[in-house]
């Protein structure tokens, strides 16, 4: 019996073999797998070591370490994509899925996914549409977080002392500026030199609004805080001033506290930068007419102002003076004002002096008849009656004091405060008294009728008795 795994029937293509051996007449080698994939990646970069695709954005990625991966596509295809860091950054536009470009590289495989794709050295857009089609979608998103409201457009300052100028330090377009100011209104002027083209303009013009927008307020530093910011470039094709319409750019003029004036190419050029400025100027040197007024005018103005303010004045005055005059000559006379009151003054002057001689004469009567009373005669025996009154007073007091009686054997008794005391419950409440006699006073006990010491009641504070003068020392009225 023939052994199975060797025994081959001479028409047997040997695709039921188990074990795999030469054949006759087969020269071909067995290649690993990496071996074809070195051949085929070596024969697709001999083959097409540079190519050019036209095709449309798909799954764009920027990552971590700066490399981009893509894909370009077309209505039947797909090819993907990668793009080094060194040449993502010389990028001039930032890709977007959806935009058609035109990539430049060599075609490549990728042995670890078994997949060819293009290493892009250089990317453009393809074409002014796709161009126009990138920035139209800018402007829509851009716009639709409200940097382009005119709500939040700031007015221009009428008269700018210090202007910054964001533009290119040696093209026409700052000596067309300067010369312009120089012309209207002589003004400090401070140039932020940028690169107004190119790969990193956007970054360059970004930075510069920001650092005038960083300046402090009032500072006293070499560089003074403009009052209004001019973004200037001369003119030129869209892809000359693309960078006006990159994003940072048009974020970092939105969000300027000072007010821009944007004047980027010729009249018909527009930039998305125009859209964020507070103003558009059709061209750098109608930025300049615009910034500020034309000192002359002002002269002639303020000059016309004033001859007109003197014009008022005099004016007021002139009106004043005639209506002073027309009432000057309706009002009556001095005299005819005057007269009554004078004749009224003159008639009272003559009342007062016939008043005063009455009160005089009146006083002196008075005088007369009070002089009669007061003769000698009369002032003794009205003396004498006054001493009478005296006397009469006198006797009575004396014959009213108390003490009087004490001369008769009587005593009287008092209490220690030297109160008089009228009642025996009086007594019995001092318990201790005092008998005044006539030649002087000693002091007592009070008992019962037993013999038994009375106890003295409580004081109690009284308030103390009003004091009138001693009747004998009183002065009887003489009058």
């Amino acid at each position: 019996m023939a052994d199975p795994l060797y025994d081959t029937h001479p028409h047997d293509s040997g695709a039921g073999r188990l074990v795999a051996e030469a054949m006759p007449g087969d020269n071909a080698m067995a290649l690993s797998v990496s071996e074809l994939s070195g051949r085929l990646k070596r024969m697709v970069e001999g083959e097409f070591g540079h190519v050019r695709l036209r095709g449309e954005i798909s799954g764009y990625k920027r990552a971590a370490s700066g490399h981009v991966y893509l894909c370009l596509k077309d209505d039947a295809a797909v090819i993907d994509g990668v793009m080094w860091k060194g040449s993502a950054a010389g990028l001039a536009f930032h890709p977007e899925d959806g935009v058609e470009v035109v990539a430049t590289g060599r075609l490549t495989t990728y042995p670890g996914r078994s997949k060819y794709q293009i290493v892009i050295d250089r990317m453009e857009l393809a074409g002014a549409g796709a161009l126009m089609a990138l920035l139209e979608k800018l402007k829509a998103k851009l716009a639709a977080e409200g940097l382009f409201d005119r709500a939040a457009k700031k007015p221009l300052p009428f008269m700018p002392r210090t202007i910054g100028v964001v533009t290119s330090p040696t093209g026409a377009v700052i000596r067309d500026i300067l010369h312009r100011l120089e012309d209207r209104c002589p003004t400090h002027v401070v140039v932020w030199p940028v690169k107004v083209q190119g790969q990193g303009a956007a970054e360059e013009v970004a930075a510069a609004v920001r650092g005038f927008d960083a300046l402090p307020v009032g500072g006293s530093g070499p560089v003074r805080r403009p009052d209004l910011v001019i973004v200037a470039r001369g003119g030129g094709s869209i892809e000359d001033l693309w960078a006006f319409n990159e994003e940072a750019v048009v974020r970092a003029v939105a969000a300027c506290t000072i007010p821009i004036i944007s004047a980027v190419g010729h009249e018909t050029d527009t930039t998305l930068c125009d859209h964020a400025a507070d103003l558009r100027a059709p061209t750098p040197t109608a930025a300049a007419e615009i910034a500020v007024p034309v000192l002359a005018e002002l002269r002639l103005s303020l000059d016309a102002m004033a001859n007109r303010t003197e014009r008022c004045a005099r004016r007021y005055v002139e009106r004043g003076r005639e209506r002073l005059e027309a009432l000057a000559r309706v009002l009556p006379a001095r005299d005819r004002l005057l007269g009554p009151q004078r004749q009224r003054l003159d008639d009272l002057g003559g009342r007062l002096d016939r008043g005063l001689e009455r009160r005089v004469t009146r006083a002196r009567g008075e005088l007369d008849r009070a002089g009669g009373a007061i003769r000698p005669a009369t002032l003794a025996r009205r003396v004498e009656a006054a001493r009478a009154r005296l006397a009469d007073v006198g006797r009575l007091v004396d014959s009213l004091n108390p003490d009087r009686i004490l001369e008769r054997g009587y005593a009287r008794v008092e209490g220690q405060d030297g109160a008089t005391l009228t009642t025996a419950a009086a007594a019995r409440a001092a318990g201790a008294i005092r008998l005044r006699f006539r030649d002087g006073a000693v002091a007592a006990r009070v008992e019962d009728g037993d013999g038994t010491a009375v106890p003295p009641t409580p004081k109690v504070e009284r308030k103390p008795a009003r004091a009138y003068p001693d009747p004998g020392t009183a002065q009887p009225r003489l009058l």
